[in-house]
């Protein structure tokens, strides 16, 4: 029986690329429909519209998988009728009419100190507390790297609504890093609980857990596909 194609949305402060530890692991597992979508980080709207596109190019059922941000992307984006099943790796997943700062405000995590916004309205983290905040389970050749290409978002999406959130008419899978530092873990467990997940995984992870643990997170993916 061939495997489900598998589409995976990127948070922000990064693009694609992000995947790619777990995009080398999910093909020696048999996986030969892997689409990573670039988002332009510019409004929710603006990349649910990318990530519907991505999905729309897609024959046959769908995995749908969002990181951080990409959590919100798709439950956004996630209610067409060839995706099968959402997975959440370290990822919001408001409910209809929250935000990514109200999210954030009821729970803050370690590092919200570390975002600034620049004079042309995108937010950034600071590269010296990149590492640290991000990805504290990563070398740190890997973790400057990042820090470097990081892809700022526009401030203002962190105010941006959800409408009609996918989650609650698709399956969905979860993972919580329980030393998530972008993210804080019990802001995750709650996302988690409250949409009744066919499955939580909690790491002992960093908020970049797609690059520190790409095997587990593969794992989550495969009892999705083996679902749909």
């Amino acid at each position: 029986m061939s495997k489900p194609s598998v589409v995976l949305v990127h948070g922000l402060w990064g693009g694609a690329a992000h995947w790619s530890k777990v995009i080398v692991e999910l093909d020696r597992r048999g996986y030969d429909s892997l689409h990573a979508v670039e988002n332009p980080l510019t409004a929710l709207a603006d990349d649910a519209r990318r990530t519907r596109q991505m999905v729309g190019q897609v024959e046959g059922p769908v995995v749908l998988v969002g990181h951080s941000y990409g959590g919100a992307v798709i439950t956004e984006a996630g209610d067409m009728p060839n995706v099968a099943a959402l997975v959440f790796v370290a990822a919001f997943a408001p409910d209809a009419g929250e935000t990514l700062g109200a999210i954030t405000e009821q729970m803050p995590p370690a590092a919200a100190d570390a975002i600034a916004p620049d004079s042309d309205g995108y937010a950034w983290i600071a590269q010296d507390r990149f590492r640290e905040s991000f990805c504290q389970d990563l070398g740190a050749e890997e973790a400057l790297a990042m820090a470097v290409t990081q892809k700022a978002p526009v401030a203002s999406t962190f105010g941006d609504p959800i409408t009609a959130p996918a989650w609650r008419s698709k399956p969905s899978w979860y993972q919580v890093s329980t030393e998530d530092r972008m993210i804080h873990p019990d802001n995750e467990r709650r996302m988690a609980e409250r949409m009744d997940a066919r499955q939580t995984v909690e790491l002992s992870a960093g908020h970049a857990s797609l690059a520190s643990r790409p095997s587990a997170i593969c794992d989550l993916i495969d009892a999705a596909a083996a679902a749909v």
